[in-house]
């Protein structure tokens, strides 16, 4: 009987060791979240970056399987035009009511909730994003190099689907409906 009790406590500690999740902490100074926009009806638009606050992967045998990641939205900044006068106009217009209201909603999350392997690199992740407190469910293809420390991808979702409505009373200054982001993310 003790010969079996020892057994079974084996086989579970190392099914919880073969099992183990791990919260793998994002390092914010290296990892990048750049923005872009678009006109509608011309090429060209505007780009940034905004910072992230704080973040984690959930890592189960080598794999991403969740993960919270905290964005400052009062870190965003326009790194496409060069006049500062300019700049400084559309950043503080990005931060008004029609666009992040960020006065009002100063951080932004993203959570994944779900993570589907095409294969050891490739995926596609499910999850809650959060944008002026109204919470949406999206979902985007991502490359991993868990050796390598960093997930990178590119997406886009519908700004009018979290109240960023603004929409310019010039045809030819209307801006398109999707906010692309380019996230490298190092662990």
């Amino acid at each position: 009987m003790k010969k079996l009790i020892i057994a079974v406590l084996l086989i579970t500690s190392y099914l919880n060791t073969a099992n183990a999740q791990e919260d793998t902490k994002i390092d914010i100074t290296k990892s990048e979240l750049q923005w872009f926009g678009e006109y509608t009806f011309y090429f060209g638009g505007h780009e940034g970056t905004i910072q992230f606050k704080e973040g984690h992967f959930i890592i189960t045998n080598d794999k991403i399987t969740g993960g919270e990641f905290v964005i400052d939205m009062n870190s965003i900044i326009s790194t496409d035009i060069k006049n500062q006068e300019a700049n400084e106009g559309l950043v503080s217009h990005l931060k008004d009511p029609d666009f992040f209201d960020v006065n009002n909603f100063p951080i932004s999350k993203l959570v994944i909730t779900n993570v589907t392997y095409h294969d050891t690199t490739h995926m596609k992740i499910h999850a809650d994003f959060t944008i002026k407190g109204m919470t949406l469910p999206v979902n985007f293809q991502a490359e991993v190099d868990i050796e390598g420390e960093q997930l990178s991808t590119k997406f886009k979702i519908d700004r009018m689907r979290w109240g960023i409505n603004y929409n310019s009373k010039l045809k030819d200054s209307a801006i398109s409906d999707a906010i692309g982001f380019n996230v490298k993310i190092n662990f």
